[in-house]
């Protein structure tokens, strides 16, 4: 018989229902949602598995207060911790968020041992850091959603401009989860074809800002939340490359030790996602100009990990 997986979304907010609704959806596994508020995450899980005869998934789906609930999950998605608000930056978020992961993580370690960790949580890299850290896992098995989200964002708009379809335009969005992103133009095409060929270099830098604050403009249009749609899926996305073992060449944050000249710090990078996590870090050519902004985006990550006390 074939394995049934088991998915652990800790943080039953937007972002972690969502990610219950998708993985559910697409019958990745049996899914606990876990959450602090009582009765927030047995709500939840109970709805999404009553739509279950709706959208014909098999999914088993449960929601606890209790870690014990979630012991031998294969994958754990961590989207635990305060949302951003109007005015805040990510890094706002860090101290109170990073004292959450830290105890997440260690629940994990202690009931699921053999996982594969997924954080969603921001700010994104010092978090996967943080998770990394705590839980005591193999770096391969600790890995941060960012690259996959901004890059989603980056072919949305790319899409919209080229009138073509998303499915046809193929980027990569490296470096850390922010303001400091590095869309690589040279990696940008439509079906092979270089977007140069089809926008002009100064729409294409307004794109490219525009990916940047990507977050930030739909907090400053909901004003009492944040993202959750996109994050929630390209978690997912992750998910299932482990699960299924697919060997994803994907966009995440990858804990690197030399690669691009980069060390000691988790930092978006093409990596190839499979059942055993992060299984190569692909180092692809990079402009000069590129290179020295993906160097820059580490060095603010690794300022800000040395601000936390870990």
């Amino acid at each position: 018989m074939p394995k049934r997986y088991k998915i652990t979304v800790v943080g039953a907010g937007n972002v972690g229902a969502t990610a219950a609704h998708w993985a559910a959806a697409q019958e990745l596994g049996d899914i606990v949602l876990v959450d602090i508020v009582e009765g927030v995450p047995q709500g939840k899980g109970l709805d999404l598995f009553e739509a279950s005869p709706i959208g014909l998934f098999d999914s088993n789906i449960v929601g606890t207060n209790d870690y014990k609930a979630t012991a031998k999950s294969d994958v754990v998605i961590i989207t635990a911790g305060l949302a951003r608000k109007p005015g805040m930056s990510r890094d706002d978020l860090m101290k109170t968020n990073a004292g959450i992961v830290k105890g997440v993580a260690e629940q994990v370690a202690k009931y699921s041992p053999d996982a594969v960790i997924i954080v969603v949580s921001n700010p994104l890299d010092v978090m996967t850091y943080v998770a990394y850290k705590a839980s005591g896992f193999p770096k391969n098995r600790v890995v941060g959603m960012a690259g996959i989200l901004d890059t989603a964002r980056y072919r949305a708009f790319l899409a919209e401009e080229t009138k073509v379809s998303v499915e046809d335009i193929q980027a990569l969005v490296l470096g850390g989860h922010g303001d400091s992103m590095v869309p690589l133009i040279s990696c940008t095409t439509v079906s092979g074809i270089p977007i140069t060929e089809f926008i002009s270099k100064e729409k294409l830098a307004e794109i490219v800002k525009r990916t940047a604050n990507g977050g930030i403009e739909i907090v400053n249009l909901l004003k009492t939340g944040s993202a959750y749609y996109a994050p929630s899926a390209a978690a997912v996305q992750m998910a299932e490359a482990v699960l299924k073992d697919k060997k994803r060449v994907l966009p995440c944050a990858a804990w690197l030790e030399g690669e691009y000249g980069i060390s000691g710090v988790y930092c978006g990078v093409p990596v190839v996602l499979g059942a055993n996590g992060v299984e190569k870090i692909l180092e692809v050519p990079l402009t000069t100009e590129e290179r020295i902004a993906l160097q820059k985006s580490a060095g603010e990550v690794k300022s800000n990990i040395d601000k936390l006390e870990i």
